[in-house]
């Protein structure tokens, strides 16, 4: 059983091998379920998604939950070991795709794209001067986070000539670019302000209305992490009261739910989390998730296994 619709090829995939249960076709989804649970042997999640420990205890005969993608920090890994069901996932290297949307929107805030387009589309080009956006090369571009995203972030802003300064728990050995130990500072000295970052107890709303009020009315911020690191009302309300000049917005507070204010301005440029989200990825996912029940239904170890809590 699938518990939400997934990459459409994938679908097509399951419904080969196996009978594919989609509960969200339901009229009562809730009541499909009750009906079928008891007969259904494996699961098929996503990373954002998850499997709670109720929902175990729903699928008395579940054998396997399979994970399209590469993180399992939803999944109850401790029930899952208290009931025997095996989990696997889909590890991939995702960096290069994040940081790849990070530098696009960095260039499509600074240079007013999505406004651009608007204007174009709008038919007010014939009649109206379109407000120029900011140059990207030799601005200063502060990263949160220096991990694999953050890094590859870093490599393709310093292609565009822009100044990399980056914020973290502690300074990175062996890197090149200017470690800032306070993230307000680097706010402060900073033209485009990246978050690409874990999202952790220490980190949540941790851009806050003093962060952006040190980014500042030229600033611009561009978020790839998660949405639960900024402070959503202290950015609309910066962003309203034009203490900062735009955002780039790919992770939100409350996804897929994204506030009326947000998407009623003109400076926020919105995607909806497709960080990860490339036909490359996404096939190599599925390869690696129909592996997985390929092995588990053939009684071997699956090749990707996610170790669980027994």
């Amino acid at each position: 059983m699938a518990m939400l619709p997934l990459y459409a090829p994938l679908m097509a995939a399951l419904e080969e091998s196996y009978e594919l249960l989609k509960p969200w076709e339901a009229r009562d989804p809730a009541a499909f379920l009750r009906a079928h649970a008891a007969r259904v042997r494996a699961v098929v999640t996503t990373t954002s998604r998850g499997f709670a420990a109720p929902e175990f205890d729903a699928f008395p005969a579940l054998e396997a939950l399979a994970c399209y993608g590469p993180y399992v920090t939803l999944l109850d890994l401790r029930r899952a070991g208290q009931r025997g069901v095996s989990v696997s996932c889909t590890p991939d290297s995702t960096a290069e795709s994040v940081a790849d949307l990070a530098m696009g929107m960095v260039v499509g805030i600074m240079r007013r794209l999505s406004e651009a387009d608007r204007f174009v589309r709008s038919g007010q080009w014939p009649t109206q001067a379109f407000a120029s956006g900011r140059e990207v090369h030799g601005k200063r571009c502060g990263i949160v986070g220096f991990g694999r995203i953050g890094q590859e972030l870093a490599r393709r802003a310093a292609a565009f000539d822009m100044q990399v300064s980056y914020h973290g728990p502690r300074a990175k050995a062996g890197v090149a670019h200017r470690y800032v130990d306070d993230l307000q500072a680097l706010a402060r000295e900073s033209d485009c302000l990246v978050i690409a970052c874990a999202l952790t107890p220490e980190t949540r709303g941790m851009v806050n209305a003093a962060v952006l009020d040190a980014l500042g009315p030229d600033g611009f911020l561009v978020n790839v992490a998660r949405g639960a690191i900024v402070d959503e009302a202290a950015l609309i309300d910066a962003l309203a009261q034009r203490r900062i000049a735009g955002a780039a917005l790919d992770v939100f507070a409350d996804e897929p739910q994204v506030p009326a204010a947000l998407r009623a301005m003109e400076q926020v440029l919105l995607a909806p989390h497709i960080g990860t989200s490339t036909r490359e990825n996404r096939d190599e996912r599925m390869r690696k998730l129909l592996a997985n029940l390929r092995a588990h239904f053939a009684g071997e170890r699956a090749p990707h296994p996610v170790p669980t809590d027994a």
